[in-house]
């Protein structure tokens, strides 16, 4: 299956599935400890960033202030569509949700409060209803 670029195709297809666990953001410097699944990393000037299960970042001893739940939209975006990241935010945010959105090659993935993970898979799915 190709990619979607399609703004309406991708909200009405993005079927928001929550993945199990709890998810924090923390830094290292130098590489990861043993031991840690990151499922996603970003490299900064300041260290590299982590994305891991709470329980990991816990036995690894490491810092952090945020704990997410992990939402994946299954539609297949095309890394160069429009709209998608915008509209999920602003739907979200209108809510008071953060999100953090970090980009598959398949999927788009977001990171919201963990305690309004399931009020954040309402509201996309209702974004997916109106744009559908």
């Amino acid at each position: 299956m190709s990619p979607e670029r399609d703004l309406g195709r991708l909200l009405t297809g993005m079927r928001p599935e929550p993945n199990p666990g709890r998810y924090v953001f923390t830094t290292v410097t130098g590489a990861p400890p043993p031991g840690l699944a990151p499922v996603a990393t970003v490299a900064e000037d300041e260290g590299l960033t982590l994305v891991v299960r709470e329980e990991e970042a816990d036995a690894a001893g490491l810092v952090y202030d945020y704990v997410a739940g992990w939402i994946t939209l299954r539609v297949h975006s095309a890394l160069d569509a429009v709209g998608l990241t915008a509209a999920v935010a602003t739907a979200l945010a209108e809510a008071g949700i953060s999100c953090n959105v970090v980009a598959g090659h398949h999927h788009d993935h977001l990171f919201v409060p963990y305690e309004r993970v399931d009020e954040s898979i309402t509201l996309l799915r209702e974004l997916a209803a109106r744009a559908g």
